[in-house]
């Protein structure tokens, strides 16, 4: 491993965003513009509500640029609620430890994050994080964000290595999707939007309890800890750290 390219809420911060109220909000919006409201669900996330947005306007004739205004709006209204969340999220435990120690190891640092880049700036700011970063990615710097490839693409490709070099570490599916994608290591952590088995339904290789436990892993990875410091146990894709 050369790189590790990191999700932002749930992995490195906590994740506190009211999502159900961004849903709704969202929602609303798309029903008044005139998307049946049998076709969004507040369980799927507004990115998904947007993608069956777009392809209904694009069934019922509407002119590209309406479709675009549409999403920029929509996406205003979450930025809104980004921007309020990253003013009272906390960083985790152990992740600038972690940060520091995957430094020390030489390794590039990138981040790959589905909030705008106003909040994200917020964020690495307020904690003081943001040198540690060879390349940030937030979504409005592409066309398709995570799951779709192009997103996390884009992170590698700044930070000038290749797929087989990199190691993903995120607390959601769609982070795991994103990264097997590109056949990257997936590394998962229970620490935000989903569970253990939903992190190796989406792809996960290993699943770590803390962030802290990373450096560790990478260093299994290239063969640089004995073998006695740590057990990985492929069957559950965990590492168990000594006890």
């Amino acid at each position: 491993m050369k790189a590790v390219v990191f999700d932002l809420d749930g992995t490195l911060v906590s994740f506190n965003l009211d999502y159900k109220t961004v849903r709704a909000e969202v929602k609303g919006y798309l029903v008044k513009i005139g998307v049946p409201a049998a076709m969004l669900s507040l369980n799927e996330s507004i990115f998904e509500m947007l993608r069956k947005t777009e392809a209904f306007l694009k069934d019922s004739g509407k002119p590209s640029e309406f479709t675009t205004d549409v999403s920029n709006e929509a996406l205003a209204m979450a930025e809104k609620h980004e921007l309020e969340a990253a003013g009272h999220t906390s960083l985790f435990p152990g992740a600038v430890a972690t940060l520091k120690a995957l430094r020390r190891m030489d390794l590039k640092i990138g981040l790959c994050t589905i909030n705008n880049e106003r909040s994200m700036n917020h964020i690495l700011k307020r904690f003081k994080i943001a040198n540690f970063f060879d390349a940030s990615v937030p979504r409005n710097m592409v066309n398709h964000f995570k799951p779709h490839p192009e997103h996390l693409e884009t992170a590698i490709r700044a930070l000038g290595v290749s797929a087989e070099e990199t190691l993903v570490a995120g607390d959601s599916s769609t982070d795991m999707q994103s990264a097997k994608a590109l056949k990257i290591i997936a590394v998962g952590l229970p620490t935000g939007v989903s569970t253990v088995e939903q992190l190796m339904r989406g792809g996960a290789d290993y699943v770590i309890t803390a962030i802290t436990d990373l450096p560790l892993l990478v260093k299994r990875i290239n063969g640089i800890e004995k073998k006695n410091s740590a057990e990985i146990d492929h069957r559950s894709t965990r590492l168990r750290l000594p006890v």
